[in-house]
C-alpha cells in the first residue's frame, strides 16, 4: 500500500489518499491522471489493467485501487 501511496502522491501530492473516497466521482483525479497512473501501477505491481477494470469504482480511493491490484495479481 505504501508503494501505491507514493505513486499517487507523485501525481497529486495535495490529496489525502488515505482518507479520500471520491477521487474520480469528486473530480480529484481526471482522465489524464488515470491514464498516467495505469502504466505506473502495471509496472510497479506486475499487473495488466484492462479496459473492463477502468471503472470509477476501482479508482475512487487508494483502498479500491489496492483491492483491484490484489485481485489482478491473483488472476
Amino acid at each position: 500500500m505504501e508503494q501505491l501511496l507514493e505513486i499517487l502522491n507523485d501525481i497529486n501530492p495535495s490529496i489525502d489518499y488515505e482518507t479520500e473516497t471520491r477521487l474520480i466521482d469528486g473530480g480529484l483525479l481526471d482522465s489524464f491522471s488515470i491514464l498516467s497512473l495505469i502504466p505506473e501501477l502495471e509496472d510497479a505491481f506486475g499487473i495488466e489493467i484492462t479496459p473492463m477494470d477502468m471503472v470509477p469504482a476501482n479508482f475512487n480511493s487508494a483502498k479500491a485501487m489496492w483491492d483491484m491490484i490484489h485481485r489482478l495479481k491473483e488472476e
